[in-house]
C-alpha cells in the first residue's frame, strides 16, 4: 500500500494560503523549519516506500522529529 508524503499544504489545507504567504515573505524561522520538515518527510517517505533501508529505531526517530517540526510549524501558522 503506497504511503503519501505528509506535506504541509496537504495536511493543513486550511492554512495553504498562510503557508504561501510566509514562504513569499521569506520568514526565516518558518522557511528554515519547513525546509527541515520537507527533508525529513521525503526521507521517511523513501524509507516507507522501500527506496532506502534503515533500522526501525532510526526511522522512528525521524518520524518523531517530523512530528515535532510539524507541531512548531502549526503553531507558527496559527499566529
Amino acid at each position: 500500500m503506497p504511503l503519501d508524503p505528509h506535506d504541509l499544504p496537504h495536511d493543513f489545507p486550511e492554512f495553504a494560503e498562510r503557508i504561501e504567504q510566509l514562504k513569499a515573505q521569506g520568514d526565516g524561522l518558518f522557511c528554515s523549519l519547513m525546509a527541515e520538515y520537507d527533508t525529513l518527510d521525503k526521507q521517511v517517505h523513501r524509507i516507507e516506500q522501500g527506496v532506502e533501508a534503515h533500522a526501525d529505531d532510526f526511522t522512528e526517530e525521524l518520524k518523531k522529529r517530523r512530528v515535532q517540526l510539524k507541531d512548531r510549524l502549526y503553531a507558527l501558522l496559527k499566529e
